[in-house]
This record gives C-alpha cells, structure tokens and sequence, in this order.
C-alpha cells in the first residue's frame, strides 16, 4: 500500500506505519476535533498531469478529521498515486476534487475499512461548484473538466484546470502554515498562524479576529481637547501601537489664531488601550510665537489614566510636534 493510515486498521497496522503517519499533527478545532490538512515540508501532496485524463498526486502526510466521535486519522502517500479523471459531460463544465479519504465501517456504510486517494466528481452545470466533501475526507486538489472534454479530443490543459485546495495543518502550539483560504477561525485565544503576506497573525478570541503579531494598530487619529487642532501645516496628530510601543506623532495647537497653549490644560486624553502605566514626561523645544523665532522649552506630562498635559517653563508655546514621542505600556 502507497496511502497508509495509522490507528485506523484494527490489526495490521505495521511499525513503518506508524513512523510515516503524522502522529504529532492535532492542531485543535475545538474539544475534540483537530484541525484537518497537510503537513508542510517540501512540496507535499502535489498534483500534476500524467496523461490526457490522469493526474499524479505526490508523496506527504495528512491529518483527515472524522466525526466526532471517530476523531483524526494521520495519513502518509508513501508513493506518487495516479488517478483517472472522467470524460467531461456533453453540455457543461464539471468541477471534480481530488481527496484523501478514510473509510471506516466502524462508522460509516461502506463497509471497508481502508484509506485511499481519490476523485471526487462534481456536478455539472452552467457555474459548477466543487462537490461537498463526504465525512472522514480532505480535499487537496480542485479540476475544472471543460464540457466535451476526453483524451480523444486532448484532454485536460493541467496548467490551467488545477486548483490549489491544499490547507496545512500543524501540531498543537505551532504556527499554521499558509494554505488555500484564510476565512477560518482561530479555535483558541493566542493561536498563530502565517499569512505569507505581512507576516504572523494572532487569534484574539474576544474580538473573534485574527490580528497581525505582534500587533499594529496602524496610524489612529487623536482625539484631542475643544479648542485644540492641527495648527497650520504638519501632520495630525495620531498614534500607532507595535505590540507594547506606542509612537505618536503630529502636531498640536490652538484653533484660536494667536492663541497659545494654557499651561497645565488637559489638550487630549489617550484611549485606554495605550496608557502608559504609571506615566511618562517629556520636554520640548517649541516655537514661542507664530514666526517660530526661538523657542520655549516646555514639559509634557502623561499620565497613567492618558491625560496629556503641558507645562511650560519659559513662554507659553504657539505648538508642540509629538514626532519624538515613543514609549511603551508596560
């Protein structure tokens, strides 16, 4: 046998069996369900054309997820396996799916008790879908079967009718490599998985989200005080958190023309989600009047529940810039 599942023969499962077989994959999905899919490593489970209507899948491992009850068979295709896709119906195009499934007449009716990989046809129709997938079954691959298709007038373009359906799956506590499709969820709250694109995401449970790890905010706009605005020219003001930092950046002023900033007001509060515990201060050097000639050292307290306050030591400021702001929560 080249497609072998360990745990799943009541007898004859074999030593080499049980090395080939992915035994560490359980990646959970809830109490009692483990993520099913590939294992990464090289190119696993890969399908090419073998002939006009026949395509090879490749040597890898797997994880295919059961009932509930039956729980996840670890797979390995030890030797590539080839496989014959049916002529394509008259009028319509067809969308087969090519799987690894287990049959288990412990829980199922099919009487064997076997793995195998295999073809799963679709239906045809003016939009074809794929074929829903049967219990104990994991699709890998999709083929689009053009109408008339058959290998008497030259069968399938395997350039262009595969379609990559492959998802991985890891062992509990690692990162979830990138597969086919990202509109799953995380099934606990700091779960990883790799997005191939940015980098790493978090499972954050109470917001039902994957978030980008470590975290960024991106640039938020601050919320400042009445009266207060973006004076003149420069950027608005705004923050940006990176995991525990927090940069601001900006500048800040009265809306009043001439007016300048009342020592010791409150000119904004920050969210709560990047308070700095404790507090921080912070000195500048700011322009004392509207043609910026010299400038007024000024001190800026923030304290723990947000407030930002400015305490001026000199002549009261036309505007500070928090470009030099960078500090962390914790």
């Amino acid at each position: 046998m080249t497609v072998r599942a360990a745990w799943l023969l009541p007898t004859t499962q074999t030593r080499e069996d049980t090395r080939l077989a992915p035994l560490g994959a359980l990646a959970p999905e809830g109490e009692l369900v483990s993520r099913d899919g590939v294992l990464a490593g090289g190119n696993p489970l890969i399908a090419t054309g073998a002939g006009p209507m026949q395509v090879q899948l490749g040597v890898g491992r797997a994880a295919v997820q059961g009932t509930l009850a039956q729980g996840a068979y670890p797979v390995a295709v030890t030797s590539p396996e080839t496989l014959t896709i049916a002529d394509g119906h008259a009028q319509f195009d067809r969308i087969d799916s090519i799987v690894l499934r287990v049959y288990d007449q412990l829980y199922d009716t099919s009487e064997q008790t076997r793995v195998a990989a295999e073809v799963i046809q679709g239906t045809p129709a003016p939009a074809p879908n794929p074929p829903t997938m049967p219990p104990a079954a994991l699709r890998l691959w999709d083929v689009t079967v053009p109408a008339g298709t058959s290998a008497g007038v030259g069968g399938l373009d395997w350039t262009r009718v595969l379609a990559d359906r492959r998802r991985y799956t890891t062992a509990h506590g690692g990162i979830i490599p990138r597969g086919w499709g990202l509109s799953f969820d995380g099934s606990y709250d700091g779960q990883y998985r790799d997005n191939s694109t940015t980098g790493l995401e978090r499972w954050n449970a109470a917001a039902r989200a994957w978030l980008p790890y470590p975290y960024d905010s991106g640039w938020q706009p601050l919320a400042l005080a009445p009266g207060y605005g973006n004076p003149g020219h420069g950027t608005v003001a705004s923050w940006r958190r990176l995991g525990s930092m927090v940069m601001l950046r900006g500048r800040i002023g009265p809306t009043k023309s001439g007016a300048t900033i009342v020592n010791g007001a409150t000119i904004l509060t920050l969210p709560a989600s990047i308070r700095p515990a404790g507090g921080r201060e912070f000195a500048w050097a700011a322009p004392r009047d509207v043609s910026s000639k010299g400038a007024a050292i000024t001190r800026a307290e923030l304290s723990g529940a947000g407030a930002l306050r400015i305490y001026e030591m000199f002549d009261p400021p036309m505007w500070i810039g928090l470009d030099s702001v960078t500090y962390c929560t914790d």
